[in-house]
């Protein structure tokens, strides 16, 4: 007894405390325990859970949050399976990172930004490769799914960014294959990368797990979750993730209330330890008692504003297909320095259509942009959309507006607009063409619909200027009031 004791205080002492930093000291670890590992062999065999509707988990111990991981891991865990598992993640992952959700079938996990939402999906992945408990269910899954909002997201965000299935894996490193869009272990599971934008992809398909990374940004959410659930049809149970910053979008209400997900909330602040010093402070004290810090940092669900100009009912029914465009504007709201700190550069494309609609067809929205920043992506859409022309906002900037913009293309037209009212008596006519369905969107535009949400009468949303809201206005006033509405247009130069 007294032998076993030794040892287990030895593989707790083991145990790290913290996150790793880098690859280097993961190295380090496998490298001081190398000699303990080889005298132990298979893959430790953990309490596995079944979590029910309340998202409580039978076989993880229900421990309160000032009992120390330390003491639980002791209580729950073999000195053999301590071992083990030491270079693992589960070692030093918080709490709401695996509990009580991680044996769940439907996983949903809510949090802010930079909460460690990504890290635990590309862990939950691996460990779902390699059969580890507590999220595998003690097999191992040889089809996945990854779906993000576009291809792009997946590669960039869900396998290769710093958080990454692909950066994070320690033993096995998948390679990623992107003429079939897919995951590669060497032991032959595969993770296949899906877009939100292309739901009918998820046709046909069959998989044992899947990752879905921030739902509420998906283009076409209710059509690609409804096509995904279909695939989820191989192996004795399978699972999916859900990693999002909340949205009031239905689909995200639906599941908040579905009682066979389990839910779990993480905020930014929880995961301070592994983002930059001084981040916390920097955006507490600029949001600090705003919606989108709530929304952002703290994973709230955030309800629309009573009373905002536009709400989430009004812009679902914009939602649809459009006629045939017969004008193109890119509109431009200029930040008046490119500070971090500054406004961001609003940019916004929208069309009119041959029914005498407008179209908004994308945000563009830059922040921290220099002028030539600004000026050469407004002028790169407006040569992608083939545009007639850029309207840009010049009571920042006056002339010097048209200048930058001319710098990257001498040729191209300008419809100089000059603000003669505040933002909210400029945005009230565009708002009543929303009611009256004479602005639909082609596309989800999340941010620039969560600041069309929040903009209330004192000009403002989430605490800061619409700039988005902004370059709205001017597209479609240009679009559908023109001169006998605002804003007015000063000359086409």
């Amino acid at each position: 007894m007294q032998t076993t004791r030794r040892s287990t205080r030895r593989a707790l002492r083991s145990w790290p405390r913290r996150p790793a930093s880098s690859p280097r000291s993961v190295r380090s670890r496998a490298t001081r325990t190398a000699r303990r590992k080889s005298s132990l062999s298979g893959t430790p065999t953990l309490p596995q859970s079944s979590t029910g509707s309340t998202g409580r988990s039978s076989g993880w111990p229900d421990i309160s949050p000032d009992i120390s991981q330390r003491k639980w891991l002791e209580a729950t865990f073999t000195t053999r399976e301590l071992a083990l598992a030491s270079l693992e993640w589960a070692s030093h992952a918080r709490g709401p990172q695996y509990r009580p959700g991680a044996a769940a079938r439907n996983w949903l996990v809510v949090g802010g930004r930079g909460s460690g939402k990504t890290r635990l999906g590309a862990e939950w992945v691996n460990a779902l490769v390699r059969g580890l408990a507590p999220f595998s269910g003690g097999r191992r899954h040889m089809r996945i799914a990854l779906v993000g909002e576009t291809l792009g997201d997946v590669r960039e965000v869900m396998v290769d960014g710093p958080s990454g299935i692909a950066t994070i894996s320690r033993w096995s490193r998948p390679r990623y294959e992107p003429t079939r869009r897919r995951l590669l272990w060497d032991s032959g599971a595969v993770a296949q990368a899906f877009s939100s934008e292309d739901p009918e992809s998820l046709r046909g398909p069959q998989f044992e797990a899947a990752w879905c990374d921030e739902l509420a940004k998906w283009k076409n959410a209710q059509d690609c979750f409804d096509m995904l659930q279909f695939g989820l049809r191989l192996g004795e149970e399978p699972r999916q993730l859900v990693t999002t910053t909340p949205r009031p979008m239905p689909l995200f209400r639906r599941l908040v209330s579905d009682p066979h997900f389990t839910v779990t909330r993480m905020r930014t602040e929880d995961n301070a330890e592994n983002l930059a010093d001084g981040f916390i402070e920097a955006v507490r004290a600029r949001y600090a008692g705003t919606r989108l810090a709530r929304q952002e940092l703290d994973g709230e669900l955030i309800e629309d504003r009573p009373d905002a100009l536009w709400n989430r009912a009004m812009l679902e029914r914009t939602a649809g297909s459009h006629d045939a465009l017969t004008r193109i504007v890119v509109a431009v709201d200029p930040p008046a320095t490119a500070r971090r700190t500054s406004d961001a550069c609003g940019i916004v494309v929208a069309g009119l259509d041959s029914a005498g609609r407008a179209v908004v067809l994308r945000d563009a929205t830059l922040r921290a942009a220099r002028p030539s920043d600004w000026a050469g992506r407004a002028v790169a859409l407006y040569r992608e959309y083939e545009a007639d022309c850029i309207v840009a906002e010049v009571n920042q900037g006056g002339d010097m507006v048209t200048a930058v913009l001319r710098t990257v293309d001498a040729a191209v037209p300008v419809r100089e607009v000059r603000a003669s009212r505040g933002k909210w008596l400029r945005a009230e006519p565009v708002a009543a063409l929303y009611a009256q369905g004479r602005v639909v969107h082609a596309t989800r535009l999340p941010e620039l619909e969560d600041e069309m949400c929040d903009f209330g009468p004192e000009g403002l949303s989430g605490g800061r200027s619409p700039d988005r809201v902004d370059a709205l206005v001017w597209a479609v006033s240009e679009l559908l009031l023109g001169r006998a509405g605002r804003p007015r247009i000063r000359n086409l130069s």
